[in-house]
């Protein structure tokens, strides 16, 4: 159980994933706070994460916080971590970062310095506790603060720490954005489904229940994909006609390619962040 004061600065879809995960397995809603200054959202969030303390005031939130954990976009985190800086040096939490892009120093920075800093990639699934999660702290931060870490993103889901900054944008690209993949895929087979007369709910339940299965199949095997299509596919069969035709379109390389896209994008924007 997660035994210390935990704010939320923003109160988006990942943090009400964060903050419910965290209450889902046993924290004391007294030691949730969340920091959110759209009105209407923090009553929702009153309502979702009952007895969390939900408020406007970011400082609020950052004053008492024993470990902080930053849930908003890139594009600001700049100049709320600035606006912070003044509470934070006094209160000298952990500091926890789901943003894309912004790196460590560049976070410590914007709060004043000589913090312990995790950033964090956390995807969608996390909302359901589904989640994966990929962890990186800088030299200040203790095991005790690492053990934190680790135990918060395990509320929403598995946990895996690299051992290089430089690594995060491709976790960007691949888990991070990497839900949407799947998405777009099962979309397609949806749509197929109903092209060939079946309804969309039947269809829906096809495509979604193909891709639960498969990937929790993938998940306990220890084979290769490669592997795995090869147990599927047989000579003349329906899957080696429809690889065939994947193949002669190149998916494979237009999949990588567009995971290339948004790796690139993560690195510009931590550029973009750290010259702001």
């Amino acid at each position: 159980m997660i035994d210390t004061i935990v704010g939320l600065i923003g109160g988006g879809n990942m943090a009400r994933a964060i903050g419910g995960g965290l209450l889902r397995g046993g924290m004391h809603a007294t030691d949730l706070m969340i920091a959110e200054p759209n009105a209407e959202q923090c009553e929702f969030l009153r309502k979702e994460l009952y007895g969390a303390m939900v408020t406007e005031n970011n400082s609020t939130v950052a004053a008492a916080a024993e470990t902080l954990l930053f849930a908003v976009k890139p594009q600001i985190l700049k100049a709320v971590c600035e606006d912070l800086a003044s509470v934070v040096q006094k209160s000298k939490p952990l500091i926890m970062s789901i943003a894309a892009g912004p790196k460590i120093d560049d976070i410590d920075s914007w709060l004043g310095g000589g913090l312990s800093v995790v950033r964090v990639m956390p995807n969608q699934p996390a909302l359901i506790d589904q989640g994966i999660s990929a962890l990186i702290a800088n030299e200040r931060t203790s095991t005790t603060g690492r053990d934190m870490a680790e135990k918060i993103m395990s509320a929403v889901g598995q946990v895996v720490w690299l051992d290089s900054e430089g690594k995060m944008d491709a976790v960007t690209a691949v888990s991070g954005t990497g839900p949407s993949y799947f998405y777009l895929l099962i979309d397609v087979m949806i749509e197929s489904a109903m092209k060939y007369g079946i309804d969309e709910n039947t269809a829906r339940t096809l495509a979604v229940e193909t891709a639960r299965g498969a990937t929790s199949l993938a998940a306990a095997e220890t084979e290769s994909m490669s592997s795995l299509i090869e147990r599927v596919r047989s000579p003349g069969g329906t899957t080696t006609a429809a690889f065939d035709c994947l193949d002669a379109a190149d998916v494979r390389g237009i999949l990588a390619a567009a995971i290339d896209a948004a790796e690139k994008r993560a690195a510009e924007l931590a550029k973009d962040a750290g010259s702001a």
